[in-house]
């Protein structure tokens, strides 16, 4: 089937490529409200871009009702944030964040969710999440007609998992199964790595 996108509206062309461009990481986002409160949401719209400097890139619609997202008001430039990858176990947890809350009402609070200090990092991490980002809003992007906002956030530290991390060769090396991320998929599904098996590169 040969579909065009131009002539389906813009909710049709969302549930098609979340469906189609899979699998995707999912960025659990925690970030700090004006009250002081914070905020802790999933976005699977999100990737790594760049790595001098580190820039992962972040794309967040609206609310249902028109108003912006409460990560994306707490991301001004300069803000920080945490960016997590939450393991398939997590699961539960990662949608039920997903809910629109009042501004200033916690996700953290709602579903008894236990946050650790980390090394001098300004805000705390998810204690279970295996890998964890302290980031820095970098630059942002309006784009399309709805608009969608685009985050660029430049990551200053990394919290790995010590039984997920080793070095050979003077090289990090993370053992994915042991993070065994949580993916997504479109509509509803999620996936976890399952089989995990390498390809050598060509010389």
């Amino acid at each position: 089937m040969n579909i065009k996108l131009s002539e389906l509206s813009s909710s049709s062309v969302y549930h098609l490529m979340t469906q189609t461009v899979i699998p995707r990481p999912i960025a659990w986002v925690l970030t700090k409200n004006e009250q002081s409160s914070l905020n802790l949401a999933p976005f699977s719209y999100f990737n790594a871009v760049c790595s001098s400097p580190p820039l992962m890139m972040i794309s967040m619609g609206k609310k249902p009702t028109g108003d912006a997202k409460d990560t994306s008001t707490n991301l001004t430039l300069g803000a920080d944030c945490i960016v997590h990858i939450s393991h398939a176990e997590q699961s539960d947890l990662v949608t039920a964040t997903a809910a629109t809350l009042d501004y200033g009402e916690s996700e953290i609070d709602a579903n008894n969710i236990n946050l650790v200090e980390h090394n001098s990092w300004p805000l705390k991490r998810v204690a279970e999440a295996p890998i964890a980002y302290w980031c820095k809003v970098h630059s942002r992007q309006e784009i399309g007609n709805a608009p969608q906002q685009l985050v660029f956030l430049e990551a200053k530290e990394v919290y790995v998992a010590d039984n997920a991390i080793s070095q050979q060769n003077n090289r990090l090396n993370i053992d994915a199964l042991k993070i065994n991320p949580l993916a997504r998929l479109g509509a509803s599904q999620y996936a976890d790595l399952g089989e995990v098996f390498s390809k050598a590169r060509p010389k």
